[in-house]
């Protein structure tokens, strides 16, 4: 048996002329019900005739090519208006007359090509038939034509209106799948600016040490391991990275044996409480880091912990780069509805043999805090090196 639930699918699974084709069949049949019969639309004034095998044709004109309405609406609506004015020259009365509103709604909707072109041939071939009615009728006021002529064309113009809005509504999904494309873009974008430039500062400062430590052969062995696992979790973040663009990603699917556990959105999204680390893969740098944390993490605060940690992490790179093996101090504070952020160097150190800075960093970091409604600060001190401060709101406390 057919699952109830499933009839409405495989409904729509079906062409949309079969679809349409059970409404012209109940149109069909109704027309010839007989207290239905002579009840249809009249133009002219023309007396009411009984159904013939002729009406029978006008009446299969006008109500089985209501299928194709969708799929060929210019044919739909030719076939409709000759078998209308089948049945209004010769009496018939029937209510198969209503399929030609729809057939013009549907054109005025549906019609891709030629919409003028067809709306002047429809109008110039309703002026013979107007006159024909008129003369073999009771002689019925031009009015009377006019006015029919003007509510069929409405029609016209309801179905027009419901393709601009159908229109409209396509390149407003189009505009909003557009930004929403480029505004990932742009998160992946700063995800990659915050983790390659981090860690591949930290390499090249290591690297840049490890030159001047040929006598020295265990501190040379220490610094080319920090060099070994910085580059280690340089290519596990990355991998997270690609992860977000791996449409499989979150479905269980695995691509890679070596992955392991690195699809942890807790990796992927480092809380502050990594900061530990962090901090001791800058002092491995050869940068004198000074850490605290203040309050307790709350238990969910959204996007707040990952921006806090790319503040730490952007300032740090920044020491590296610009204020090499200066004093650098960071304060984490937790709140209640905030973490506070501040990072600071002495201005002792000098710049490090590292990449320029893009300046995108701290442009990226500025609106990320501004999007969850904080504010962000760095500057220069007076007296040397430079501090950067966020207040970064997350939320409730729970």
């Amino acid at each position: 048996m057919i699952d109830r639930r499933r009839v409405p699918e495989l409904w729509h699974r079906l062409d949309v002329t079969v679809r349409d084709l059970p409404f012209g069949v109940l149109l069909l049949v109704a027309s010839f019900l007989p207290g239905l019969r002579g009840n249809g639309t009249e133009v002219g004034g023309l007396p009411t005739q009984p159904v013939d095998t002729l009406g029978g044709v006008a009446a299969v004109l006008q109500c089985l090519p209501l299928a194709l309405r969708r799929r060929w609406p210019a044919l739909c609506l030719a076939l409709v208006f000759l078998g209308f004015a089948v049945d209004q020259l010769n009496g018939y009365h029937l209510v198969a007359g209503t399929a030609l509103p729809i057939a013009l709604l549907s054109a005025g909707s549906y019609l891709e090509r030629y919409r003028r072109v067809t709306l002047l041939v429809l109008s110039a071939a309703y002026v013979p038939l107007a006159v024909a009615l008129h003369r073999r009728g009771p002689g019925e006021p031009p009015a009377e034509f006019v006015t029919f002529y003007l509510a069929v064309a409405l029609a016209w113009g309801v179905g027009a209106w419901m393709r601009s809005a159908r229109t409209a509504e396509a390149e407003r999904r189009g505009r909003v799948a557009e930004d929403a494309r480029a505004a990932e873009r742009g998160r992946i974008a700063r995800e990659l600016h915050d983790v390659v430039t981090h860690h591949v500062t930290a390499m090249v400062v290591q690297t840049e040490a490890a030159r001047y430590l040929t006598a020295a052969p265990e501190r040379l062995d220490q610094t080319l391991t920090a060099v070994s696992d910085t580059g280690r979790r340089a290519i596990t973040d990355l991998r997270h990275l690609l992860d977000l663009l791996n449409p499989d990603h979150g479905t269980g699917h695995d691509h890679g044996g070596d992955h392991g556990t690195d699809h942890g959105t807790e990796a992927r999204t480092p809380p502050v409480g990594r900061l530990l680390t962090l901090v001791e893969q800058t002092r491995r740098a050869g940068q004198p880091v000074e850490f605290t944390e203040e309050g307790t993490p709350a238990a969910s605060t959204g996007s707040a912990d990952l921006v806090a940690y790319r503040v730490v992490q952007e300032a740090l790179t920044n020491a590296l780069k610009y204020d090499h093996g200066s004093r650098t101090s960071v304060l984490v504070h937790h709140g209640e509805r905030e973490i506070t952020v501040e990072v600071g160097t002495d201005g002792s150190g000098s710049p490090a043999a590292s990449p320029g800075g893009s300046g995108r960093g701290l442009a990226g970091l500025r609106e990320r805090v501004d999007v969850l409604g904080g504010d962000f600060d760095a500057d220069r001190r007076a007296g040397g090196g430079f501090v950067v401060r966020a207040r970064i709101p997350s939320g409730s406390p729970s």
